[in-house]
């Protein structure tokens, strides 16, 4: 019985002193967390915050800490999209057609196909000024808008930019709420953004991630585009696109345009037009009527260790210029084959998405400071840009041009008449001189909308076709201006 007692003791007072130790230890470690923290708060050392000091985000009092304000801000700004495509004739009428109306001698009515298509837009003025994607209306011979409130609206086109994606439409109305243009170069990787659209028709939707990367180019808009999407991982689904992407303040810091999916459907990433790219394309649109696009001149490839190597470069940033273009801005400022560019007016350029990001939201005449690395040199060169045709003139893409082979003065379409003709290509004849086109009875209520079977919509496509014939046969097709009809011209040239 003593010696049970005495175990009994023993343990009890080994528990004793266990409990005083971890307790002890508990203090001392819970002190030395304390100082830890101390230390971190009263340090200025970026490395020790880094480690310590910025594990957990704790927004200031200013700061909104949930997205309420920016999905309140702009639920109200983003609209609803509706467009009627109508398109005319079908495989049977464009392979029959010129056969038919030989054989009857009269000319074709073209049966209509119409179709519905659906999107998104951001109001950026009270007085009804809409941005949204240019696919979402390309060829649309109405657009409705609908508003949060479910009131509705039909819309006008303004404008339209493939190569940016960017469309600008106006309905009637005033005293709107609207978004404010954010600055998109300041949009920082990591940070929270809020996507806001009508996904599957689902109105007034808010989605929420970070931003992913910026500058990306995902090749889905073409030769000669303007890709430098800011990506994020906000949810981003068929009906989104000509949306808003927006920051916490629901300032707008780019147009939602596309996503990467094998399914259609969201899967992870989607992607957004710069607002500044759309703050620069709607502002050309309002100024100029057309987009004026600028041109540093140069060809360029993206700085690799292989390319660094074998030029003997000892950087590995910026992108390299390969050619420079004769009598344009580049070249007129000094740049050579060889310069790395590494800066366009202090924003850094490591790819050629980058570059044409930053070339793009400015104008031809416009002035940049780029700064280069030559031969391990860092120096800087004033660049005036350029336009297509190597100045810096105003282009209109409804200025007409003369084909002196079938003696016609040609116009592209204007978005109205691309609209009412259910297109989005052809070119209007404004006036017919002495020629074959006249001698085939052809007037200027006109529209070609192929030739030797190449769509064409700019005088660079007209004589690409025109010279795409054998044997100097020309097949050119035509609707009449109200899109009524549909008739084929085929003859050779002199």
């Amino acid at each position: 019985m003593k010696r049970t007692n005495f175990i009994i003791g023993v343990l009890s007072l080994a528990l004793t002193a266990m409990a005083v130790m971890t307790a002890v230890t508990f203090k001392n470690q819970k002190d030395l967390e304390k100082s830890i923290i101390t230390q971190v708060a009263d340090s200025e050392d970026d490395c020790v915050n880094s480690l310590f000091g910025k594990v957990a985000f704790t927004p200031s009092e200013n700061e909104n800490s949930d997205f309420v304000y920016a999905a309140e801000k702009s639920v109200n700004a983003v609209v609803h999209i509706h467009t009627k495509i109508v398109t005319k004739g079908n495989s049977y009428y464009d392979f029959f057609g010129p056969l038919l109306e030989q054989l009857y001698g009269g000319k074709m009515q073209i049966p209509e196909n119409v179709a519905d298509g659906y999107g998104s837009g951001v109001v950026i003025s009270p007085d009804g000024y809409i941005v949204t994607n240019n696919h979402v209306v390309d060829g649309a011979s109405s657009i409705e808008v609908t508003f949060n409130d479910k009131h509705k609206r039909q819309a006008t086109l303004i404008g339209k930019d493939p190569a940016t994606d960017i469309a600008l439409i106006k309905v009637d109305a005033k005293d709107l709420e609207c978004l404010t243009f954010g600055d998109s170069d300041k949009v920082r990787v990591g940070e929270w953004a809020l996507a806001v659209g009508n996904p599957f028709n689902l109105t007034s939707t808010v989605t929420a991630g970070i931003v992913s990367a910026k500058a990306r180019n995902i090749n889905i808009l073409g030769d000669g585009t303007i890709e430098s999407f800011i990506q994020t991982d906000a949810a981003v689904n068929p009906g989104n696109s000509g949306g808003a992407l927006v920051d916490l303040e629901g300032n707008l810091i780019g147009i939602n345009a596309a996503i990467a999916s094998r399914t259609g459907s969201y899967e992870g990433y989607s992607f957004a037009i710069p607002s500044n790219i759309a703050k620069k394309v709607v502002g050309d649109f309002l100024q100029f009527g057309a987009l004026q696009r600028a041109y540093l001149g140069v060809s360029v490839a993206e700085v690799t260790e292989e390319i660094a190597e074998k030029e003997g470069l000892d950087v590995l940033s910026g992108v390299i210029v390969m050619g420079v273009e004769n009598g344009g801005g580049a070249e007129k400022a000094g740049v050579k084959v060889g310069d790395i560019i590494l800066s366009i007016n202090d924003i850094a350029v490591d790819t050629y998405s980058q570059l044409i990001g930053v070339i793009g939201q400015y104008r031809p005449g416009d002035n940049v400071k780029v700064k280069l690395s030559r031969g391990g040199d860092r120096i800087d060169r004033n660049v005036t840009l350029m336009n297509r045709h190597g100045n810096i003139d105003v282009l209109n893409d409804n200025d007409s041009f003369y084909n002196e082979a079938l003696g016609i003065v040609l116009q592209p379409l204007s978005p109205a008449l691309q609209s009412k003709l259910g297109v989005n290509y052809g070119l209007k004849i404004v006036e017919v001189k002495d020629g074959i086109m006249k001698k085939k009875g052809i007037s200027d209520d006109f529209v070609i909308l192929s030739v030797n079977n190449m769509k064409v919509t700019n005088e660079k496509d007209f004589n690409k076709a025109i010279n795409g014939g054998r044997n100097g046969k020309v097949r050119i097709e035509c609707t009449d201006i109200d899109g009524k009809w549909l008739t084929t011209y085929e003859f050779y040239r002199n």
